[in-house]
């Protein structure tokens, strides 16, 4: 059975940092799409990141890019996004996704779902 099981986030205030991880069991992440999508509340779910198979192309949001990055540990089969500069606006749930595609695809495409960490960012 596959299980994506995060951990990280919290509370943290604007400018801080935090790191959200995603551990994949039952199966190797090696050659699936990684991504990471957030949820505020009130609002759809949007894409933050996506990292391909192979590592071959990452994109980001305009709105995280230079602040969020995106990483992997296939020894650990983990997926990490580490969040720095962070800003009121980036309050969400992030949850982190894999694609068998492997090509980073639209949000509804993706094939499984972590559970979701709350991420708030507030003085």
């Amino acid at each position: 059975q596959f299980d994506l099981v995060e951990s990280g986030g919290g509370l943290v205030q604007p400018g801080g940092s935090l790191r959200l991880s995603c551990a994949a069991s039952g199966f190797r992440f090696d050659n699936y799409a990684k991504g990471w999508f957030r949820q505020a509340p009130g609002k759809g779910r949007e894409g933050v990141a996506c990292l391909s198979s192979g590592d071959s192309r990452v994109v980001y949001a305009d709105s995280v890019a230079g602040r969020f990055t995106i990483s992997r540990d296939y020894g650990q089969n983990t997926v990490y996004l580490q969040m720095n500069s962070l800003e009121p606006e980036d309050t969400a749930v992030y949850y982190c996704a894999i694609d068998a595609s492997g090509n980073c695809p639209a949000r509804d495409e993706y094939d499984y779902w972590g559970q979701g960490r709350q991420v708030t960012v507030s003085s």
